[in-house]
């Protein structure tokens, strides 16, 4: 072998060493994309995905969001509407009662208006009894005073008889007065010349009275 048959095998030897030296080329992987490309192509087109689905969330958490805030209001404004509906209901029964009432009023106050102008007829048919003499008379005029007073009763209406009680002003009148005799308080009724009568608490005639000073 000759000098330079020599060197080419040292030549080819040398490039063998070399490529075995060399790191072999991988080939390419599928990237996210699905696509043999390098890695800043694959990269960006995964970034682009991404980025729709990221997109994609953020559009339904809005969509959320403002389902909320509308399920909110709806529930606030239906709160409103029946705390303002009760309240109407409330003062439209108060009123009724009220009108109820003030015609309730009306109309006992009517009928006692009507009973105190009968009042006087017991008064008469009482002083006719104490002045009648004839037992017969006297027994008629007893059994018309009976039913005088069972009709008050009914219609609730009581008397006022405050002989030998303390005179009190709201439900008597003192038309006389005497000096308080040995033995008895100053202040008190010693005499009624006519009943008063009151209907449910409410008097309707004061008595009138003789009281001690």
């Amino acid at each position: 072998m000759n000098e330079q048959e020599q060197k080419g095998e040292e030549l080819k030897e040398q490039d063998a060493e070399q490529a075995s030296a060399q790191p072999q080329e991988q080939p390419a992987q599928e990237k996210c994309c699905g696509h043999k490309e390098d890695e800043k192509q694959c990269c960006g087109h995964g970034k682009e995905e991404c980025g729709h689905k990221e997109g994609q969330e953020h559009d339904k958490h809005c969509r959320r969001e403002k389902m909320k805030e509308e399920l909110e209001k709806a529930q606030a404004d239906a709160a409103d509407f029946k705390d303002k509906w009760m309240r109407t209901a409330a003062e439209f029964d108060n009123f009724r009662k009220r009108n109820e009432q003030t015609r309730r009023n009306a109309y006992l106050d009517g009928k006692a208006d009507i009973l105190v102008k009968v009042l006087p007829v017991g008064d008469n048919l009482e002083l006719a009894l104490r002045s009648c003499a004839e037992e017969q008379t006297k027994k008629g005029i007893e059994m018309v005073l009976r039913s005088f007073r069972k009709l008050l009763e009914e219609e609730g209406i009581e008397e006022i008889d405050p002989k030998d009680e303390e005179f009190d002003p709201a439900f008597c009148e003192a038309v006389m007065s005497e000096p308080a005799a040995e033995g008895v308080e100053p202040g008190y009724v010693i005499e009624v010349f006519r009943k008063g009568y009151k209907k449910g608490g409410k008097v309707i005639r004061y008595a009138q009275v003789k009281v001690t000073t």
